[in-house]
């Protein structure tokens, strides 16, 4: 595979297809398409040299050639619920590097369902990787309310409620002895490598660049519109760009 060390490229995987909410890519949040904001952000980063959208649909193909966004498009075979997020991503890079000979060393994962992503965000995660040739990624990460922590979630069990980890529970019964658990901000940076040779995002060397619990959020269901057109509303979160 041939790589180019100074390229970075940022992709985008918005497909048509959704369940929770109908075109929910194009769903407006705050007076715009909710996939705008992806495109913003990786717009502002001087150190993306490309943007590539991943999708399948005519919509949000066309939305993106108006933004001046490069589309590739993926088979509809890659646009189903059950879709992979690595298999898109191998499919992409592999398609890209036989038309062209090279791909990108770092790859920005833009997901569109994360409105919060700041350009600050990715030239961090980028710079990380830049300085740390060991590692095979970077990722936000974010603290989250103690009930959500691992220690404390339930599954149902013939009927049965029990502690999902039950001896660890009890071993950490009270909320200053948990050892700290984090969730994904919804920003990846990794190499093309990663992606190519190991089949995988993340590989076993990620490094983690911490953000506000705010920032990390998914924009899945209804709900989490709801929630994300208050933080912005409240001034919850900031985006100088948008």
């Amino acid at each position: 595979m041939n790589v180019v060390h100074d390229k970075v490229w940022a992709i985008i995987p918005a497909r048509g297809g959704s369940k929770s909410i109908l075109y929910k890519n194009m769903v407006n949040l705050g007076g715009r398409p909710l996939i705008s904001y992806a495109i913003k952000a990786a717009k502002e980063c001087k150190c993306i040299t490309r943007i590539i959208c991943s999708t399948e649909d005519k919509r949000i193909a066309d939305f993106c050639m108006e933004q001046d966004i490069e589309v590739h498009q993926r088979p509809d075979r890659l646009a189903l619920d059950d879709t992979d997020l690595i298999d898109v991503l191998i499919y992409t890079l592999k398609d890209l590097e036989e038309k062209e000979g090279k791909v990108a060393d770092m790859i920005v994962i833009m997901h569109p369902t994360s409105p919060f992503v700041l350009k600050e965000h990715i030239d961090k995660c980028v710079s990380m990787l830049i300085q740390n040739q060991e590692a095979q990624s970077a990722q936000t990460v974010t603290e989250f309310p103690h009930i959500f922590h691992a220690y404390c979630q339930r599954v149902i069990d013939d009927g049965w409620v029990r502690f999902r980890f039950p001896d660890e529970r009890k071993r950490h019964y009270i909320k200053q002895k948990k050892p700290k658990h984090y969730i994904l901000g919804n920003l990846i940076v990794t190499r093309s490598r990663t992606i190519i040779d190991k089949c995988e995002i993340y590989g076993s060397k990620s490094l983690p660049l911490m953000i506000p619990y705010p920032y990390a959020l998914d924009v899945d269901g209804p709900y989490d519109f709801e929630v994300a057109q208050w933080y912005l509303d409240e001034g919850k979160v900031r985006i100088p760009y948008v």
